[in-house]
């Protein structure tokens, strides 16, 4: 009944505690690590800062490295796989559009579609870019651009 009455471990014990060697990254080697990066000497409390992100991070992978990954399989790709990603438009939905494409050229081959399909010509008619615009003058779009002096 009181499973979740008393936890098990606590988000702690993943942040590097106070007692980690100072010696990981030492001045020198942030400073070199910046003159490789083309990057200006920081100033003492940048510096500062910096240590203390980088003992954090090599934390983080040193926590990362004690994980026992032995019998996993290493990951390939990262795909969505929830419903909204299942309605999206798949080869199957352009078959029609794929169709209308030939490929020319030898050497440096380019895509030309088929004009005049039924579906093409429909969309045409009906689509009109400069409504879709919230300043027009006439049938041209109004881009504002800031001036420099």
């Amino acid at each position: 009944e009181d499973v979740l009455g008393e936890p098990t471990w606590s988000v702690r014990t993943l942040l590097p505690s106070s007692s980690i060697d100072a010696s990981l990254v030492s001045v020198k080697t942030l400073r070199h690590l910046r003159r490789l990066s083309a990057l200006p000497p920081p100033s003492k409390d940048e510096e500062a800062e910096m240590l203390e992100t980088l003992k954090s991070q090599l934390h983080f992978v040193n926590e990362i490295r004690k994980v026992d990954a032995a019998g996993v399989a290493p990951l390939r790709s990262i795909r969505d796989e929830t419903c909204d990603e299942m309605d999206e438009i798949s080869l199957g939905d352009m078959s029609d559009a794929l169709a209308a494409e030939e490929v020319i050229g030898r050497h440096h081959k380019r895509i030309r579609r088929k004009l005049g399909t039924s579906t093409e010509r429909q969309i045409s008619r009906h689509w009109r870019p400069v409504d879709l615009t919230e300043r027009k003058v006439g049938s041209y779009f109004v881009v504002e651009s800031n001036k420099m002096d």
